[in-house]
């Protein structure tokens, strides 16, 4: 069956999504990402295209770029096939590390813009690596602290708020929003889940300890980042799964 074509955005700005092959981590250390984000300056020079965001997790990234005078497959595959050489040198590794298509989305408007680029700066706190956003060193989000254009450019985001303080304010209010990963369906095994969980929350084995405020905050956590079934958590955590189900994302 023929693959659905991409959508084209009528703005030129897309979100973009890179994932590992079978789930697997791109980013191995901090050299992984300064040379990731090395190729992804290149690219933007090369095809004279705009970065708005960005955020490099363990394995996978999000990217808010405008296409420049090439197509924005192109300056993916640029980034993407430079990185995985790279890597593979590295790591004297040969075959893929990205699955074999890139995920994308359209942006169309200024709300979903602005939307889009707080749901990429978010995700480490809905991973659980972080409970602020600044505590993260690889998103776009420092550079709109410090004002760096050395690669993200800041004007069109910047410009949708009175202050800095009001774009900090907005980007660190707590949000549910799904984006591009709403249409992602990943299913993971219950080992798979339970290593997840215990990356979010080391102690799961004490989940019931917790106060129901803070066991619901850590379920609804989890709804977040893995889009799991209500089945399979409670499975996976001895709970009943009405509790599970009570909980929205």
């Amino acid at each position: 069956m023929a693959r659905k074509a991409r959508e084209k955005s009528t703005t030129g700005i897309y979100h973009i999504m890179l994932r590992g092959i079978d789930k697997r981590d791109i980013f191995l250390d901090d050299e992984d990402r300064e040379k990731f984000l090395d190729y992804l300056a290149k690219a933007k020079e090369k095809a004279t295209c705009l970065i708005y965001g960005y955020c490099l997790m363990d394995n996978h990234v999000h990217l808010l770029i405008e296409e420049g005078h090439e197509h924005i497959g192109e300056s993916i595959k640029r980034v993407a096939v430079g990185y995985v050489y790279w890597h593979n040198e590295k790591y004297s590794r040969t075959g893929h590390l990205f699955q074999n298509r890139y995920k994308s989305e359209v942006v169309e408007d200024d709300t979903y813009f602005i939307t889009v680029l707080r749901y990429i700066h978010q995700n480490p706190i809905k991973a659980g690596l972080v409970q602020d956003i600044s505590h993260y060193k690889w998103s776009s989000y420092i550079h709109y602290i410090e004002g760096s254009e050395d690669l993200i450019n800041l004007d069109i985001a910047m410009n949708f708020f009175i202050s800095q303080d009001k774009f900090i304010e907005f980007m660190r209010t707590p949000s549910s929003e799904q984006c591009l990963e709403e249409n992602i369906k990943v299913r993971y095994s219950d080992k798979q889940l339970k290593e997840i969980i215990l990356k979010l929350y080391p102690k799961q084995d004490l989940i019931s300890n917790l106060t129901k405020e803070k066991r619901d905050e850590f379920i609804r956590r989890i709804k977040q980042y893995t889009n799991a079934s209500n089945r399979q958590i409670s499975r996976v955590l001895g709970i009943g799964r009405g509790i599970v189900e009570r909980v929205d994302k």
